[in-house]
């Protein structure tokens, strides 16, 4: 079911079906508890009069309608203003996201479920407080007041820091769970890239719509799918392509019967933008998006550039160290049954450096981290994917030269330093000798 619904649909049913159902919870609730107390504990101590009772759920209810609307106030904009700062596609990071859901849901239902509660105590003016009534009135107010905290902390995570740790940590997930290392014994790079003769196409799914992402699909499914019906699917796009209407989005070889196509569709989740699920890409493009921002003259902070930077480092050396073929998946008997296009080496170089090359090229500072980041990856991926690094560099080195035309700047962009404006790679030599060398005086 989840890959009939795009990603958009289900946020919006996120977004407002949790708190719908959060009211609805407080409202059987605010009419539930009492007849149960009545029922059950007719005579439960109460520990304060009926006057005491309603000042205290008037006071609930009073309250938690405005902290909600001032709550949520604050996080719109915090929010547009990380969208605006950093990169629009973090909106959906906190708007979207299921904890803001259930926060405002369980602020609506603390306010519906006071006025509930207000309605049984003094009922009929028998003076009577039901006080386990009352106390559930306290323990919702008392989660609210947990999950203000939590959303207060969950704000906190808008520092550039934090955002760039996110975004870095969703990349290297995928990386960790879809691409296996070079060394692993049996892992796909051993066959994965043979070559194979597909059977002819025997079918062609096309979209119909208008544009969408596709942002995941159901690999085990797709695999299983083809594996019984003896055939081999062939992705047309990679995810993270927008398709088109009538755009191919998969074509089927072989096989002695059409496969239904409602069975193939529904094993490819299309929405209205890209995911990181099963996309490594995306975790680059948001903090190449986040650096080349802070690099316009607009704001002019290549500080937050370098920092991104780091994270790209990391995602790029792991990626050196995997199998980048994991788009070609088999059966246990080892039969080819699913093929999608993956990135190569080259095409996340040219996504993690270009932009950033280009937007920070008049940057000391971006340049020195620049050299400094592509040395550290040549000294570390495997030989057969340094000399895409060392063209880069070459690159990045000509950049410098046509950027800076005073001698000692450009002297000094092609410092290496991973602070970009810290401790450079000589200067950091000339006190860390190598071991046997005479010590630094």
């Amino acid at each position: 079911m989840w890959a009939r619904l795009s990603s958009g649909r289900r946020r919006y049913l996120g977004a407002f079906g949790t708190p719908l159902l959060y009211a609805a919870a407080a409202v059987v609730l605010g009419v539930t508890v009492p007849r149960l107390e009545a029922y059950f504990l007719p005579n439960f101590p109460p520990i304060f009069d009926a006057a005491s009772a309603i000042a205290v759920l008037g006071s609930i209810a009073a309250g938690m309608l405005p902290l909600t609307g001032l709550v949520y106030s604050l996080a719109f904009v915090l929010v547009q203003f990380s969208a605006t700062a950093y990169s629009p596609r973090l909106v959906s990071w906190l708007a979207g996201s299921a904890f803001m859901s259930h926060a405002l849901g369980i602020f609506t239902a603390t306010f519906i479920y006071s006025l509930a509660a207000l309605g049984w105590v003094n009922r009929g003016g028998t003076g009577k407080v039901p006080m386990l009534t009352v106390w559930f009135a306290i323990a919702l107010l008392l989660a609210s007041v947990v999950f203000f905290v939590m959303l207060v902390e969950r704000l906190e995570m808008l520092q550039i820091s934090r955002v760039l740790a996110w975004t870095g940590d969703q990349g290297r997930t995928v990386i960790a769970r879809d691409f296996a290392p070079l060394d692993r014994p049996g892992g796909p790079s051993r066959n994965a890239d043979a070559p194979d003769e597909l059977p002819a196409v025997r079918q062609v799914l096309v979209h119909r719509g208008g544009p969408a992402v596709i942002q995941a699909i159901d690999v085990e499914r797709l695999v299983a799918l083809a594996a019984k019906e003896d055939v081999v699917v062939a992705m047309a796009l990679a995810v993270g392509d927008t398709v088109m209407d009538g755009m191919p989005l998969l074509r089927v070889h072989g096989g002695s019967r059409p496969v239904a196509d409602d069975r193939l569709r529904a094993l490819v989740r299309l929405g209205a933008e890209r995911t990181f699920e099963q996309d490594p890409k995306y975790a680059l493009r948001i903090l190449v998006d986040i650096s080349i921002k802070a690099l316009s003259p607009a704001i002019n902070d290549p500080t937050t550039a370098v920092q991104a930077l780091d994270q790209v480092e990391d995602l790029l050396l792991r990626l050196g160290r995997t199998s980048l073929s994991a788009g070609r998946l088999r059966d246990d008997r080892g039969d080819l049954r699913l093929t999608f296009p993956v990135p190569s080496w080259d095409d996340f170089l040219v996504l993690a450096f270009d932009e950033i090359r280009f937007c920070g090229e008049s940057s000391i500072q971006v340049m020195r981290r620049l050299r400094a980041l592509l040395h550290g990856l040549i000294e570390q991926v495997p030989p057969a994917r340094r000399p895409a690094l060392e063209r880069y560099l070459a690159r990045v080195d000509s950049g410098t030269h046509r950027a800076f035309v005073d001698e000692e700047d450009r002297r000094d962009a092609l410092e290496e330093d991973r602070q970009g404006l810290g401790l450079s790679r000589q200067r950091r030599a000339s006190i860390d000798p190598p071991p046997g060398g005479p010590a630094a005086v």
